[in-house]
């Protein structure tokens, strides 16, 4: 029998759509572009040949439209993990349970998902401008650790070389590393992408070794970080959202790959704060690659 979500769980409008994003099952495209910034969602569709709903709730702004006859779904998330916990979870709500009967559908929809964002580079070889691919993803969020099969879908020998070269503070979230689907990853990525090994922060100042007024716990962090290497792989950067996407993704059955332009660098300690111009290209790349 099929499971059975109550109205506790599964929490649908008045009109029929999800509770946070608004959006009705019918709105949803099978190809996703997220965004963190809901002022970024008009920027993609900009170069949409049609549209075809644009609606707004909070910090979530869903246009669906065509570009190049692809039918895309582009979305806000805000910032942070936890609000893709939110955005993916609804996502999926969305493609596979049956709105009427409560019931997760026979046929599942696998949703092709995209993140387009900012991030800090970490070595030298990923200055400003630079656009990563996240081939994998470490969570220092710990959201994946709440969800069954979190170890069936991580690389745990990667895990624990990491923990124990950054003398992992137990008072901190376990931190889990998960891939991006690879098929996604090399299609997006292309020749134009550096493959990466990206942090996602629970914050933007003290997680990511910035130090403002309050002192930092770990004030080493971000040299070990910089140092770590696991078979051939360096971190290259930290953001806020690709681990959570990659595991709720790889959990669901979907399809992620998160890409990112570095608009700061840690070790040179430069950054570029206009930035928007640059970013339309890595829009235009996805857009042509999704």
């Amino acid at each position: 029998m099929p499971k059975f979500f109550a109205e506790s769980e599964l929490i649908i409008n008045g009109d029929g759509s999800i509770f946070h994003l608004h959006v009705k099952p019918e709105q949803l495209a099978d190809k996703v572009i997220l965004v963190g910034d809901p002022g970024r969602v008009s920027l993609v569709a900009s170069h949409f040949d049609s549209k075809e709903c644009d609606i707004e709730s909070r910090e979530f702004h869903t246009i669906t439209g065509t570009y190049h006859g692809k039918r895309i779904s582009v979305v806000s998330t805000g910032i942070g993990c936890d609000n893709i916990d939110i955005v993916l979870n609804e996502l999926d709500a969305l493609a596979n349970i049956d709105f009427k009967t409560r019931t997760e559908k026979e046929q599942l929809r696998q949703l092709t998902l995209v993140r387009i964002g900012t991030c800090g580079g970490l070595q030298e070889y990923t200055p400003v401008g630079t656009f990563i691919a996240s081939e994998k993803s470490i969570g220092f969020d710990g959201l994946l650790n709440f969800y069954s099969g979190r170890n069936d879908v991580c690389d745990l020998p990667f895990e624990e070389a990491f923990k124990q070269h950054m003398q992992w503070n137990p008072q901190l979230c376990a931190p889990y590393v998960i891939d991006a689907d690879k098929e996604t990853l090399e299609r997006i990525a292309g020749d134009e992408m550096v493959r990466g090994v990206t942090i996602a922060c629970g914050g933007f100042f003290g997680p990511q070794g910035r130090e403002l007024r309050i002192p930092l716990a770990d004030p080493k962090q971000n040299e070990k970080v910089e140092s770590f290497e696991y078979n051939g792989y360096r971190i290259t950067n930290f953001e806020m959202e690709s681990s959570a996407l990659a595991g709720l993704a790889r959990l669901m059955g979907h399809k992620a790959v998160t890409c990112c332009m570095v608009i700061a660098n840690r070790r040179a300690k430069n950054v570029n704060a206009n930035y928007k111009n640059s970013i339309d290209e890595l829009i235009k790349l996805v857009l042509e690659r999704i």
